[in-house]
């Protein structure tokens, strides 16, 4: 396993990416950028990238937020995020700086790329997705915020990348009702989407440093290990590093 911070930009903004990838396989191969939760760029999206490199991918955690700004505090998470909440058009421009800068790594099948992403991360996935950027294949979001974007594109149009949503239904950040109008943007969309539900569950279920239960944001083995082996065969799906070979699925991690 071999690791870089590397920088890239936004613009003037000055952003750091964590890239992981395995010595040992030659040539180009897969990318799958990880796109983090509200706090910013931190260990567990850098241990997303570590796992996918381990699996033969160019794990890539992307830094949303510019180099150095981090949340600590829930309000301080909070006064990162909300600007990208609110201004979607910004959101986009920041991950596909993101995309594009992976899509060049001397590593990179630009051809062969996904993102996955969690809390915060999973609503930028989901919006690589529905904005078409370019070498994007397979997108998946882990209890991710799920309303659609307005004013970035016209009405319904077509979504090229197959999309998981690993979603809790007790999600307080993401309720049934929002749920079901991203089931119905996705259909509208033509997009080849499927969506693990976990009854019972709510926000943050792969983060075991989640332990409110009564805010709703709960750790649970289980759901964490179905989520990263769904995950593990979409990319498979659709990144495989060679025809006809089995890359295998992602565990979940250690």
């Amino acid at each position: 396993m071999e690791t870089q911070q590397l920088d890239y930009a936004d613009g003037e903004l000055a952003c750091e990416a964590y890239v992981a990838h395995d010595p040992s396989i030659s040539g180009p191969r897969p990318v799958v950028l990880v796109f983090h939760a509200w706090g910013g760029q931190d260990d567990f999206a850098r241990s997303k990238a570590e796992m996918l490199a381990r699996h033969g991918y160019l794990g890539v955690a992307v830094d949303m937020y510019g180099k150095g700004r981090r949340g600590e505090t829930p309000e301080q998470c909070s006064a990162l995020m909300m600007p990208f909440v609110q201004d979607r058009s910004m959101l986009l421009r920041r991950a596909s700086a993101a995309c594009h800068f992976a899509r060049h790594h001397p590593l990179a099948d630009g051809h062969r790329m996904g993102a996955i992403g969690f809390c915060f991360g999973g609503m930028c996935a989901l919006d690589v997705a529905r904005a078409g950027v370019p070498g994007i294949k397979a997108v998946v979001s882990f209890h991710g915020l799920l309303g659609a974007p307005t004013g970035i594109t016209a009405g319904p149009r077509p979504i090229q990348a197959r999309v998981l949503a690993c979603h809790g239904w007790n999600d307080p950040m993401a309720k049934p009702v929002d749920f079901q109008a991203f089931a119905g943007e996705m259909t509208a969309a033509g997009c080849d989407w499927n969506a693990l539900v976990f009854g019972n569950r709510g926000h943050a279920f792969t983060n075991p440093k989640a332990v409110d239960a009564a805010g709703g944001m709960q750790y649970c083995e289980r759901a964490e290990r179905r989520a990263f082996a769904a995950m593990g065969d979409l990319l498979h799906e659709c990144l495989v590093v060679q025809p006809g070979a089995a890359l295998g699925a992602c565990p979940v991690p250690a």
